[in-house]
């Protein structure tokens, strides 16, 4: 099978300043409920993408409005990413009954069905299986529906990534497999587990799937190579499987400190999240330019326009 190595395409400006508002919110939102779990306010663990932002920003831009998410644990960003609003994603993590769950899944367990958003999975790996079903209803009903899952390398040496991807090739479903692979499986370093070195784009062409790797730091390559992905799909052409190769600047979860990745590792991941800076050179190119500062305005009062409610939503009344 071919390797396609992705780099940035010519993206058309309007998609790079929607990628860029994007990416600048989730951000934002999730900087902030960090600052918010430091005040003792966030309920529960969380996972933040921190430095992830985008994948989900430019498969969110990609995507069309049914098309179906299908993301882990660490799923805040692809929630924010399809459209859902800020409010009730923080009043959930706060535990609040305004919450998108009522504030009784909390972090892990973000779903809005009316966003495509079909759950945050915390069992590693369950959500490829159920991704397959999703596709095959779209492939039965004769739509043009997408199931687009996303999954971290951690995923890879677990049975159902195996089963998923097999049963996808078979039935050529309409899914896209996105490895978010940010080089640790919780504590473990990626490579020191797996056999190669690209643990999803490396096994994809043993089930007959084309090897395809991106810079998952780079929002217009993410973008490119999933509009090619999501029109295969819709052709009918069967399952992709995308490994984005990203960092995240923090732990694995909010109690982790990471103390384990080497300091070098960590400044030279942080460096290659840099969608500020691309989004600089977006501005000082045309129409962009007079429209930079009010592109930042706009996003930032998006991140800044959460609840700052005197009197908060109260707890849930009963606990299931």
């Amino acid at each position: 099978m071919a390797t396609t190595t992705v780099h940035s395409g010519p993206t058309e400006l309007a998609t790079k300043l929607e990628m860029y508002r994007s990416q600048f919110a989730l951000r934002a939102f999730e900087t902030r409920a960090y600052d918010m779990f430091l005040e003792n306010l966030v309920k529960g663990t969380s996972h933040l993408s921190l430095g992830q932002e985008a994948i989900a920003a430019g498969f969110a831009t990609a995507m069309k409005k049914d098309d179906w998410t299908f993301a882990t644990y660490r799923g805040h960003a692809h929630t924010l990413a399809r459209g859902v609003p800020m409010t009730p994603v923080l009043a959930e993590l706060l535990g609040r009954s305004n919450g998108l769950m009522a504030g009784k899944g909390g972090s892990m367990h973000l779903t809005s069905v009316e966003h495509g958003v079909m759950g945050s999975y915390a069992i590693i790996g369950a959500h490829l299986p159920i991704a397959c079903g999703a596709a095959w209803s779209a492939q039965y009903r004769g739509t043009d529906q997408v199931a687009v899952c996303f999954f971290g390398d951690g995923s890879t040496n677990i049975g159902s990534f195996h089963e998923a991807l097999n049963f996808a090739a078979i039935w050529k479903l309409p899914v896209v497999f996105v490895c978010e692979n940010n080089l640790w499986m919780e504590y473990t370093r990626t490579t020191e587990v797996t056999s190669v070195e690209h643990p999803a784009a490396d096994r994809a062409v043993a089930y007959g799937l084309e090897r395809i790797v991106v810079d998952g730091n780079d929002a217009d390559a993410v973008y490119d190579v999933a509009a090619t992905a999501l029109a295969r799909a819709r052709a009918g052409e069967g399952p992709s499987m995308i490994e984005a190769m990203t960092y995240r600047h923090g732990g694995h979860s909010r109690a982790d400190p990471a103390k384990y990745r080497p300091d070098a590792e960590v400044a030279s991941g942080s460096r290659r999240t840099r969608f500020l800076a691309i989004a600089l050179g977006y501005s000082t190119r045309g129409p962009a330019k007079s429209n930079s500062r009010p592109l930042r305005l706009t996003s930032r009062r998006r991140s800044t326009s959460l609840p700052k409610r005197r009197r908060p939503a109260p707890y849930p009344a009963t606990t299931y």
